[in-house]
This record gives structure tokens, C-alpha cells and sequence, in this order.
């Protein structure tokens, strides 16, 4: 208890509380390891096979996103590049045409 004593008077439910808390998960936790066999059950085993095709699933559809952006990204950048030369051409044949009519 000599942390706590050093504590401020308003910190000291606090460090009680943590303190209990520390101690009931010591003993959840020494429960559970005293319990614990080594065959997982067969439903949870299956929730997890399930899970984790889900989780495939959907890493599977993000990738197929994330390629449909990139493809999109690299198609507006030759479209923004398109449209930047055919504007310099079109300012080109502006000045031509200024030029002629002079």
C-alpha cells in the first residue's frame, strides 16, 4: 500500500479500483488456464473456419476495389494529360488564326 499512500486523495479510488480489478483478472485468469483443454470445440472451430472465409471474402473484394481505383487513377491521368495537349492546340490554332486575321 505504499503507492497508494503517496497518491492525491482524489487518485486513491482509482488505484483501488485498478488494484481489484488486476486481482479478479488474475483469478479469471487462473481459472480459464485450470479449465482449459486441449480440444477447441467443434461449433467454435467452425465459427472460426467461417470468420475467416469471410474475412478471405472480403480482403478478396477490397483488392478487387482497390484495382478498380488504381485502373480508374491511371485512366484519368491519360485523360487529364489528353485534355492538356489538346488544350495547348487549341491556344496554338487561337493565336494562329489571330495572327492570319491581322
Amino acid at each position: 500500500m505504499a503507492a497508494e499512500d503517496q497518491l492525491p486523495e482524489t487518485l486513491k479510488p482509482f488505484f483501488h479500483r485498478a488494484t481489484e480489478a488486476q486481482e479478479r483478472l488474475a483469478r479469471l485468469e487462473a481459472a480459464l488456464a485450470s479449465t482449459k483443454t486441449d480440444v477447441p470445440d467443434a461449433e467454435i472451430v467452425e465459427k472460426i473456419t467461417q470468420m475467416q472465409s469471410k474475412l478471405e471474402e472480403a480482403n478478396k473484394t477490397v483488392k478487387q476495389e482497390k484495382d478498380k481505383v488504381e485502373k480508374l487513377i491511371s485512366e484519368n491521368e491519360k485523360q487529364r494529360y489528353r485534355i492538356l495537349h489538346l488544350v495547348r492546340a487549341l491556344e496554338d490554332a487561337d493565336e494562329k488564326l489571330e495572327k492570319l486575321s491581322k
